[in-house]
Order: structure tokens, then sequence, then C-alpha cells
């Protein structure tokens, strides 16, 4: 048996190893590095593949994310509400900003946010929420969207890990994850569903004033070469990311197929075994598996994770350590009580392998040290 990556990049990378090599090799005899051809036909490619009227590319997740928030206009002191049960780079562009970050709790089926942990937490500074799709399935966007409005809230979508993936509304609409709200973001990093060979990232939106916003601050604020418009960064899709992302961009729906049917391995096995809770699904959203993560109540998932290792079976925690009580984001002023999930979540989650390169022997093997362990 092949050895068991957590994410086998190495192996998607032979598959497609002849047009990468070919793509990345035309980028560097162009010279066109930043800003090249490859870019320009990235962004429109993604544009129509997401149904969204503008594709910002930028250098990488937590740039869109930041840049996101500069292109709405928030004050220092503005409220963003947010998920606890997330990576820190969520609350950490709104520290960037000088902005207020409200965590609050998580779904306890989905790990999304909780909407009534929304409703909870608004305020008359609040301005933003950041729903973040977590694991692979959009949260819930509908009622999100529906306290927004009624709020006169701004809502930018953290898409980082369902990329590729849909949300359905109750009036039969069908809306690609990142483009339901004023602006959507992500990561191509390179362990992501689309995923480049260094960094990279994106901003979606359909509103036309704020893609010219987001283009400007993308490049130090400017409209025109050399007038400076606003305050900007410097954050771009490079042209050899983006000649990568090409070609992953046309096998990304084949790719989410395989992680699904690994998903679906693994729901069947885990379903004969007590005590072990499969993810759970939105049913207004199909599920990309960027991660597939169970829930075990009960067992110190650091102890299981090492026995997986001495087995040969890579496992992460995602997250140990919820943002409510970390240093960095004012842990003292939030109530411990106020996240009974997710500090539940983060004693009893484990991550196992997922990716495009998964084989039935490769899953069956993990599930067995998976079963071995619980002793069943």
């Amino acid at each position: 048996m092949k050895q068991i990556q957590m994410v086998d990049l190495k192996t998607q990378y032979e598959e497609i190893k002849e047009e990468v090599d070919r793509a990345v090799l035309e980028v560097i005899g162009s010279s066109a590095f930043v800003n090249g051809p490859d870019v320009k036909a990235f962004q429109e490619e993604m544009e129509k593949y997401l149904g969204v009227k503008h594709v910002i590319p930028c250098g990488n997740g937590t740039d869109a994310l930041q840049i996101a928030l500069m292109a709405l206009d928030l004050k220092p002191g503005d409220e963003v509400i947010t998920s606890d049960f997330t990576f820190a780079a969520t609350v950490e562009v709104v520290g960037l900003l000088g902005l207020k970050h409200v965590l609050v709790d998580v779904d306890p089926d989905t790990f999304n946010i909780s909407v009534e942990a929304i409703k909870a937490a608004i305020t008359p500074k609040t301005k933003a929420i950041i729903p973040v799709h977590l694991f692979g399935q959009a949260a819930n966007m509908e009622e999100i969207l529906a306290i927004a409005h009624e709020h006169h809230i701004h809502v930018v979508e953290d898409n980082a890990q369902a990329i590729g993936g849909s949300y359905t509304f109750s009036n039969g609409k069908t809306e690609k994850n990142g483009t339901m709200g004023i602006i959507g973001t992500t990561s191509f990093f390179p362990s992501k569903n689309l995923g480049c060979y260094g960094d990279g990232g994106a901003l979606f939106t359909n509103d036309d004033a704020l893609a010219t916003k987001i283009r400007s601050i993308v490049n130090h604020g400017m409209g025109e070469r050399y007038y400076y418009d606003r305050i900007g960064v410097n954050s771009r899709l490079d042209s050899v990311q983006a000649a990568v992302l090409r070609i992953k961009l046309r096998k990304l729906d084949e790719y989410i197929a395989k992680r699904q049917a690994a998903a679906q391995y693994y729901n069947e096995f885990f379903s004969q075994i007590e005590g072990v809770i499969t993810p759970a699904m939105n049913p207004n959203s199909d599920h990309v598996f960027h991660q597939y993560t169970l829930k075990i109540d009960g067992v110190n998932q650091f102890v299981m994770q090492n026995f997986l290792r001495e087995k040969g079976v890579p496992a992460m925690i995602y997250y140990p350590v919820p943002l409510h009580s970390q240093e960095a984001y004012d842990a003292e002023r939030y109530n411990d009580d106020d996240f009974t999930v997710t500090n539940k979540l983060c004693k009893s989650v484990i991550s196992l392998p997922m990716h495009t390169e998964l084989d039935n022997e490769q899953l069956n093997y993990i599930c067995t040290a998976v079963k071995e362990y619980l002793g069943q």
C-alpha cells in the first residue's frame, strides 16, 4: 500500500504534470510574471465557473479577507461578527484594521456559525458578518442574509474551505459558495480543494463599484498607474500560480467528486462504529470535503492522533483551542459559557486524511485503524 498522506499533492501533480510543466515554462518564457495573460484568463474562467460578475485575484486568502473589509470602508471600533470555531485569519484581519471582532458559537452538527448566536450578538455597532464555510459546506446563508438585510449589515463570505460547493435557497435558486454575500473570499493555499503551488487568493463580487475599489486596493490603491485614489496593499496573484490554477480549475468538479466518494466510504464504514459521529450535512448545501472531520465524545483526541500516526495514518485536530480563549484575541472579554458548542468540539473532533488520491485500500486501512483504537 502506498504511504498515506493527509494531503497528497505529489500524486495529484503527477497526474497533471505534463500540463503544469508546460504552462509554467510558458510563463517563464514570456517573462510576464505579474498580472500576465494567465492571471486575466484565470480571472475570466473563475467568473464563468462561479457565475459571478467579478473575480479579483490577490496574494493569499488572508489578504482577501482584509481587502474585503477595507473595501467596505469600515471604521475602527465597528463590530464584525464571526465564528469562534475556525482558523485565526478570519479574526486576525479584523484586529489588524482596528475593528472589533465579536466571536460567536457554532452549530453543533455542521460546526458552522450559529444563526441564533448571530442574532444575539448584533448591536448598533455591528457592520459586518463573516460566515466561514467550514470544512467544505456552506453556513446557513439564507437566514444569515435575511438577518443582514434586516439590520443593514454587510456579509463577507470566508470561502477558503468550500470552493466549488453550492447552496440552495428555499425558492429553489442555487448559488455557488462565495457569491452570495456582498463579497466572497477564498484561498488557493496548496492544500485547498483548488490550490496553487505557492500562495494565492481571490475576492468575488457582483457589485461593479466594489469590484473597481477592490482592484485598486490590491494594487497599492491605484486606479490609473501612479495615481493613488486610496490606501491600498500589494497583493497580487503571480502568473505562475494563475497558470497552475487554470489547469486545476478545469478539474475542480472531478476533484470534488473524488473527495465526496472518499467521504462516502468513510461514512458507510463509521456508521457501524458506536460513538463515532460522521459529518452532518446541511440540507441546503452540498459538501466538498476540504476536511473529513469526525466527532468522538469521551476520547482524548491527542492520544488517538498519536496512535494513528504510529499506524502510519496522519490525522489533524482542527481546532484544539477556541479563538475566544486565545491571548491574541482578548480572551478576557469573552464569557466561556457562551461557547459551549465550540468548547466541546475542540475536545472531540479529529480529521482524517482527505484528498483526491485516496484509494479503497488506504481508506480501509485508515478506518480499521480508527476502529482498532476505539476497541471495536
